[in-house]
């Protein structure tokens, strides 16, 4: 059976990672990824992972606090949102697991109890959506679809036109904007096809028709892509939600029933986003396009039809009676605005349908927009929605241009006779009604084109006075007059309806202006705000019968089951956020701007912004996999209100089952029908046990208090992981939730969100061939290497990026670095006697501290990118400087140092690459046990006169290689150089005893600040740059700052000391650079000192090899000489 090539393609599961890096030689990785898979299988058959509290006899119930048991027995529990079982984790899932993992293996570091849980969503539409489609497949073409006949796929539809709309709409709602490109690929018809590119075998897809097949397969190979990352998951605390577990679900059905009697949950109907398909309200994780899109309310405005145009009279002839009114229904988000209409707007070249509203009614609207009203009880009553277009047909169709010159009444126009229908080329078909209405008073669009078809009226066919009636001064503004459009239209030089940027702009600027700061000058509410008046303005209009409300999707929404969605108007049961609970919003919205830790401002003002919008959400539907709400059985709870405090079942889950579905009892033996709800209440605090509690569940003290002990021990959740586009909706209503059911000490410490994953630069996507599963991942390049990459992608709430190649890098150097290690710590020839350390080794030594404790910092602060820096890039590196230098000096490295850095090395990488940790640790180092129970190191605080001499010695090393480099690119160039860098040489250094004359006063300066606190960048800066010296004293103040800020003693720093005795360290350095400067006979240490005769002489204190004078001989200062400073010394080449 030949399939065409677009459709073989995307088929093949190999086909989604086609532009991603391929990789040749695999052996280094191999040898890797064998010790990875001993050590996961090390901490599975040990259970390391595996955390409990503290036991009752250990600290009985009620002899100690909560608080206080936590400070007793430290711990940490962090979680990231369950990924939901439709399909396997990708890259993504895992940029934003190994968060909570880097932050789980430090806080084990710390000598915390750790818990990091995992459970398994399948509540909600997706699955179930996914199984019927199948069961339709398997109907049409066989079990293995044996009976499809290949047929050529579509290709992506061409993104749509812009709207004449694309500025925001209701300037008074946030709105959370995500920038999805569509990607450019084949379409996979099926759901079979989609399953095929999965990677699921043919003969097995038919069983995925059964939703809860999808359950049983995918948790599994979620466990497997995590085991095999090396994730520190407590798996026995796992679950899937929904109904197939009866414990989770007696735990959601508790949840629902005490919101509902806090209030918190309530009746009524309202506007929700609604599938016609399906039935039921359309939530965010039910739809394939268009999460985070809302309702958008309008005021629909009839504007009575008095006379036909022509061609419209001729085309309705017969098909509507006589007697009956037709209204055109304009939408509008500016009610307050509607005295000063002139004109109604349609588009040309828009169908419009004339649709039935009742015998004597008809409204004259896009059959877009009467799709919407059918579901607001406009031209279906009582809840008894169509569920399919054929049941709204309108009576005549006819386009725009048919309709122009139409006499309409418009409502509250100061125009009573009427106003004329006229075209305009930019109204959208896919916003509002297609109808609109002209204020060009205070609309610059509005404006610009009736200005237009004044000018052109010939050429639009109409005449020119239908488009020149009086414009009416409506709403007065003090940055625009009364007469805002006309104003802004000639400011910003607008000249026509096609300066769609300009006009845009203007758009925004006037309605801001005109809602915060404008005053109604006509009307019932003249010398009002209108920010007060708008509401009044439409609540008359209602009542008076000339507009009623309707609501669109504010973007394009398509549900699971491939159905274009609407608004539908219908009583629900919803949870009440926002401004209709003032209290509750306010608690929550103090609790993130006071007390809880987001990491950035970035995340605090986004939860700031989505709390002062974010309204009732409907928490209930029909259809999909769900726990049933629990007074009233036919609705389920959908998938983001079920999804809210599941952290705190995390914390009892081992012990009331011991499979995932809740079919094998846990380690209390308890049965789903005894977790009652006031079970519930009494585990999470919020009763105490009684008699009547006992004999109702049937649940003895003791196990009731074991339960309780596991969640007031591991709660409040200590960090919440998630990507930042569960703001809006997850994270908000998990704050919400937890400050409705759980007492003050129990709400979430902190929330922590990342930006998305890109890969190797680009956006991941299947289509392009440039995407990586988890499994991928850690297939091509290891766990550890994965780890580490991921480590490597950043940390903000910017996008991150995981590239390829320094995965593939990291295999060659964790390689490099095992091999190293296992070599020497067998080598003979390392100095093993305590007495024999020297200069470098202390410099070594004392490196390490500073990096381990700056690792802990970064770790601490959970900026993984610098930490890894710090733990992995920086420490090797200073084992190279001192491996280097000792080697220059022919001098053999010291064993205990080269075992604590080992030891220190594997310690400090364990968060981040925790296989590669313990195998050095076991195998290498010979440790009894493994290094996921082993404490952070305790190391002595840095010396800040070896870090500075540290910091120094690799300045001048980098100074005096950069200059010789140069020289030698010169003269490649054929360019004249200060010397032939090709022959024999000699180097000589020049170092100052004392500093110059005109420091001093810049010395005085940053002394003043320092002891006033306050070394702040822009104040000093400012200050240096009034004393007229900045292009030399900017840089010495910034090098005064930083031997501050590094740890040098302030006191030393301001008598002009240094933190160490520079020509002693340059004595340490000669016989290195004799080595590693090419063709370097000899190295002279020149020391510049006082003037004699108005000229500095110069004095050799340190020199090394051929051709170089004795120490106390003078030396006439050549070059740069003069430039050199205490710390900053110059250096001269010259041929011998």
């Amino acid at each position: 059976m030949a399939t065409v090539d677009g459709v073989s393609d995307a088929l093949d599961p190999a086909n989604a990672a086609r532009s991603t890096l391929k990789l040749e030689n695999t052996e280094k990785r191999d040898t890797l990824i064998k010790i990875e898979k001993r050590y996961q299988k090390q901490w599975q058959d040990s259970g390391v992972f595996n955390a409990t509290a503290p036991s009752i006899s250990e600290s009985p119930t009620g002899s100690i606090t909560p608080s206080d048991l936590r400070q007793r027995h430290p711990k940490y529990f962090g979680t990231f949102a369950y990924p939901y079982m439709n399909g396997t984790l990708h890259a993504g899932h895992s940029f934003t697991t190994s968060k909570v993992e880097y932050t789980a293996g430090f806080a084990r570091m710390q000598g915390k109890r750790v818990l990091f849980p995992l459970g398994f969503h399948c509540t909600g539409m997706p699955i179930k959506a996914c199984a019927d489609k199948l069961s339709e497949d398997v109907r049409k073409f066989g079990q293995n679809f044996e009976r499809y006949a290949d047929e050529q796929v579509d290709r992506e539809e061409l993104a749509p036109a812009p709207t004449q709309a694309e500025t925001k709409e209701d300037i008074t709602k946030f709105t959370s904007k995500k920038s999805k490109a569509a990607a450019k690929g084949v379409k996979l018809k099926y759901q079979f096809q989609i399953m095929l590119a999965l990677g699921i075998p043919r003969e097995e897809i038919h069983r995925f028709a059964d939703a809860n097949y999808w359950l049983k397969y995918f948790p599994p190979l979620c466990r497997r892509d995590l085991d095999n990352f090396g994730a520190r998951i407590d798996w026995r605390r796992s679950f899937v939600t929904t109904d197939a577990n009866p414990y989770y679900d007696a735990f959601v059905r508790w949840q629902m029933n005490r919101l509902k009697e806090l209030n918190k949950i309530q009746y009524g109907s309202r506007y929700t986003i609604y599938s016609p398909k399906d039935g039921q309200p359309c939530m965010d994780h039910d739809r394939t396009e268009g999460e985070g899109v809302a309702p958008q309310e309008y005021t629909a405005l009839k504007l009575e039809v008095k006379n036909w145009a022509p061609e419209a009279a001729r085309v309705l002839q017969g098909k509507i009676p006589n007697s009956a009114k037709v209204y055109f229904v304009p939408a509008t988000l500016r009610p307050e605005t509607m005295y000063g209409q002139t004109c109604c707007f349609v588009g040309p070249k828009i169908v419009y349908g004339i649709f039935k509203v009742s015998e004597n009614e008809y409204y004259v609207v896009t059959k877009r927009a009467a799709w919407n009203m059918a579901f607001q009880d406009i031209f279906f009553k009582n809840g008894n929605f169509p569920r399919d277009a054929s049941e709204l047909r309108p009576v005549a169709e006819l386009t725009g241009a048919a309709v122009v010159g139409t006499i309409v009444n418009a409502p509250l126009s100061v125009h009573k006779e009427g106003i004329r229908v006229l075209p305009m080329d930019t109204v959208s078909p896919t916003k509002g009604t297609g109808v609109v209405t002209s204020v060009p008073s205070d609309s610059p669009d509005d404006f610009a084109t009736v200005t237009d078809l004044a000018k052109k009226a010939d050429y639009y066919g109409i005449k020119k006075e239908w488009a020149e009636l009086e414009i009416v001064p409506i709403v007065d503004t003090p940055s625009y007059g009364n007469l805002a459009a006309p104003f802004l239209v000639k400011k910003m030089k607008i000249n026509s309806p096609k300066d769609t940027k300009q006009l845009a702009e203007a758009k925004e600027l006037a309605y801001k202006e005109g809602y915060y700061k404008g005053t109604m000058i006509v009307g019932d509410f003249k010398g009002e705000a209108v920010e007060i008046a708008k509401p009044k303005v439409k609540a008359q209009l209602i009542q008076s019968g000339d507009a009623f409300e309707y609501a669109e999707p504010n973007g394009h929404v398509v549900s699971r089951s491939a159905d274009e969605c609407v608004v539908a108007y219908l009583g629900q049961w919803f949870l009440n956020y926002g401004e209709n609970d003032p209290a509750w919003r306010d608690q929550v919205l103090d609790y993130v701007k006071n007390d809880m830790e987001t990491f950035s401002s970035e995340t605090r003002n986004g939860f700031e912004k989505n709390l002062e919008w974010l309204n009732r959400w409907a928490c209930a539907r029909t259809y999909g996999l769900g726990s049933k709400l629990p007074w009233e059985p036919k609705f389920l709870v959908e998938s983001l209100s079920d999804s809210t405090i599941y952290m705190s079942y995390y914390t009892i889950a081992h012990l009331l089952h011991s499979d995932i579905f809740g079919t094998q009892p846990g380690l209390l033996k308890i049965k789903p029908e005894q977790m009652i709800d006031e079970v519930w209440d009494y585990i999470f605090c919020r009763r105490e046990i009684s008699d009547e509690l006992l004999e109702s569940s049937g649940i003895s003290s003791s196990d009731l208090e074991i339960m309780r002990r596991e969640f007031e021990y591991w709660y409040p959740l200590d960090m919440r992981i998630s990507g930042k586009d569960l703001i809006p909706n997850h994270l908000t209503f998990f704050l919400y939730i937890h400050t409705a059911l759980f007492p003050r000490e129990f709400w979430p410490s902190s929330v922590r969100a990342n930006g998305h994953l890109m890969l190797n630069g680009e956006k991941m996507s299947k289509s392009t061939g440039n995407f990586l599963t988890l499994n991928d991942a850690v297939t091509k390049y290891g766990a550890d290497a994965s780890r580490i990459a991921l480590a490597d992608a950043g940390d903000g709430v910017e996008d991150a990026n995981f590239e390829e190649t320094v995965a593939n890098q990291i295999i060659l150097r964790m390689y490099t670095l095992k091999e190293w290690c296992e070599d020497i710590n067998k080598d003979p020839s390392l100095r093993t006697s305590p007495s024999d350390k020297n200069f470098w080794d202390s410099l070594f030594k004392n490196e390490m501290n500073t990096l381990v404790h700056q690792a802990y910092t970064h770790f601490a602060a959970t900026d993984y990118k610098v930490a890894l820096k710090s733990a992995l890039y920086d420490f090797t590196s200073a084992r190279d400087f001192y491996r280097e230098a000792l080697a220059a000096a022919s001098i053999p490295m010291h064993r205990d140092l080269i075992t604590t850095y080992i030891s220190l090395q594997a310690l400090i990488i364990t968060p981040i690459a925790p296989h590669w940790a313990d195998y050095i640790w076991q195998e290498v180092l010979h440790k009894p046990t493994t290094i996921q129970n082993a404490l952070w190191p305790v190391v002595p605080q840095p010396n800040a006169s070896l870090t500075a001499a540290y910091t120094y010695i690799r300045n001048t090393s980098s100074a005096i290689t950069s200059a010789e480099g140069h020289q030698i690119r010169k003269k490649s160039k054929g360019k004249t150089t200060q010397y032939d860098p090709e022959l024999p040489k000699r180097l000589t250094i020049y170092t100052a005893s004392a500093f110059p004359a005109w420091q001093q006063k810049y010395i005085d300066l940053v002394k003043d600040f320092h002891e006033r606190a306050s070394l702040e960048d822009k104040s000093l800066n400012a200050e240096v740059g009034r004393m007229g010296e900045g292009k030399k004293a900017m840089p010495f103040v910034q090098g005064l700052k930083k031997r501050i800020q590094t740890g040098e003693d302030a006191n030393d720093v301001f008598n002009r000391k240094l933190a160490f005795e520079e020509t002693e360290v340059l004595g340490q350095m000669l016989r290195g650079l004799r080595k590693t400067v090419p063709k370097c006979r000899g190295v002279e240490v020149v020391v510049v000192e006082g003037e004699e005769e108005g000229k500095k002489k110069g004095r050799i204190v340190k020199c090394e090899g051929e051709g170089v004078g004795a120490v106390g001989e003078e030396r006439e200062l050549l070059g740069a000489a003069e430039m050199a400073v205490p710390g900053g010394p110059t250096f001269l080449f010259e041929n011998v």
